[in-house]
């Protein structure tokens, strides 16, 4: 069954910096594009970022260019998200998700606050 637990959002001041982590199990990790998807309150979904499974091809939303880097560790089944200069619009519930139409395969998310 397909699992993923996503940890290490918090409140943090404009400019700040956290690093999120998602663990997966149940499916075969390292041969899966991973995203991370964000849900802004009163919004819907949006694609942040996505990774190959070779851990080196990487794309980002444009305002997230420069600013958030994402990684993986295959051996850990682990995907990170490491958010720098956030922004008070970076404030969401972020996701980690396999590809597909609407999401459907995330986790249950962890919450990020940018507030001044």
């Amino acid at each position: 069954q397909l699992h993923l637990v996503e940890s290490g959002g918090g409140s943090v001041q404009p400019g700040g910096s956290l690093r999120l982590s998602c663990v997966a199990s149940g499916f075969a990790f390292g041969s899966i594009n991973m995203n991370w998807v964000r849900q802004p309150p009163g919004k819907g979904l949006e694609w942040v970022a996505g990774i190959a499974p070779d851990g080196i091809r990487t794309w980002y939303m444009a305002s997230a260019e420069g600013r958030f880097t994402i990684s993986r560790d295959n051996a850990k089944n682990t995907l990170y998200l490491e958010l720098n200069s956030l922004k008070l619009t970076d404030t969401a519930t972020y996701y980690c998700a396999l590809p597909g139409v609407g999401w459907p395969d995330r986790g249950l998310g962890t919450q990020v606050t940018v507030s001044s």
